[in-house]
């Protein structure tokens, strides 16, 4: 039996609340491992509401915000650094330890660092990524997509691991009602307003569902909050069943990306309830929406518009069954499962 570490950031708890997909797919992950036969033990934040094997004394970030507000600039390194004192406690009792955090735990796995695995759930074509892989070209990384791996050096190239979640957590609905849905981070990277202008153009409700992003919480008020009115409806931050609601009930989800997406969780999440999705051409887009089939690609505002009025012709059982096949967490746990087994072997 593989013993394996899944070392999970400190800014939710696991399974997240709301948002933080980074989180739900670190728990589907080793929820499916478990499945498998491998030994999971989880370094994740005291709050974090699992039944699998736990390591983490303290908080997430966003525990600590409800309770203190907004806090010191140095929380975040602190906490990462006591769960990192709690890993190399217990480093000899692993096979694998797979990080899903930035960066500080590849120092600390030292001659280790062969038989460990990293995945970065966000861009990695910025200054501090560079930064890192060029100190660290020992460290096996897993791309979360193609797009993603062509900006990770081939020294560190792993494999690439699609996203999967939970089979049952979404369930097929045939019969959407008459609205068009987007979730995600109110934010310039996501767009908002421009699934509003599409949905509004084409004559179609939009209802908006996810949290106003903390580190751009000006961009709600001014680009989004002024185009809301009766046809235009924002939820907050929604959880699994209200997202099922959001999702399974709309014509399609509308994922107007603008920055070099590396995965894309909702665009999964919509097609698991047989949800057609309408994204721009933009990081793993065409990985993940086979277009025609699962929805349309996209390079335009016109083009969103004009591909939401074909959107009926799309058969969203089949859409589900695409999903079935490609998406689940039972499939990639068994790629990750792979991996482990090729790095032990080397």
């Amino acid at each position: 039996m593989i013993r394996v570490a899944q070392v999970a950031p400190n800014i939710f708890p696991v399974p997240p609340e709301h948002h933080g997909g980074t989180e739900r797919v670190i728990h589907d992950l080793s929820t499916a491992l478990r499945s498998l036969g491998v030994e999971i033990t989880l370094f994740a934040s005291s709050d974090s509401a699992t039944d699998l094997p736990r390591v983490g004394d303290n908080p997430s970030l966003a525990a600590l915000e409800r309770r203190h507000g907004r806090v010191a600039p140095g929380v975040p390194a602190a906490l990462d650094a006591l769960q990192l004192e709690a890993l190399r406690l217990r480093l000899d009792t692993f096979d694998i330890v797979h990080g899903h955090g930035e960066f500080a735990h590849a120092a600390l796995l030292g001659a280790r660092r062969r038989h460990s695995l990293t995945t970065i759930h966000w861009r990695v074509d910025e200054l501090d990524r560079a930064l890192f892989f060029a100190g660290f070209p020992d460290l096996p990384v897993a791309a979360i997509s193609a797009a993603q791996e062509t900006g990770i050096p081939v020294a560190n190239r792993a494999g690439i691991v699609h996203h999967g979640i939970a089979r049952d957590r979404y369930a097929l609905r045939t019969q959407p009602g008459d609205h068009v849905a987007f979730v995600g981070r109110m934010t310039d990277q996501k767009r908002p307003d421009t699934a509003i202008r599409v949905a509004r153009a084409a004559g179609i409700p939009i209802r908006l569902g996810g949290t106003i992003d903390v580190g751009n919480p000006d961009y709600f008020e001014d680009r989004v909050r002024p185009l809301l009115g009766d046809d235009t409806t924002y939820l907050g931050p929604v959880d699994d069943s209200r997202k099922a609601d959001l999702l399974g009930g709309a014509r399609a989800l509308l994922f107007p990306i603008d920055w070099p997406e590396p995965f894309g969780l909702v665009m999964i999440e919509a097609m698991a309830c047989g949800t057609p999705v309408v994204a721009w051409n933009r990081g793993s887009v065409p990985e993940i929406v086979e277009d025609g089939v699962t929805g349309f690609i996209v390079g335009s505002e016109v083009e969103a518009v004009a591909a939401l009025g074909r959107i009926d012709r799309l058969d969203r059982a089949h859409i589900r069954r695409r999903f079935e096949a490609r998406f689940t967490a039972d499939r990639m746990a068994a790629d990750y499962l792979a991996i482990y087994h090729r790095l032990l072997a080397a």
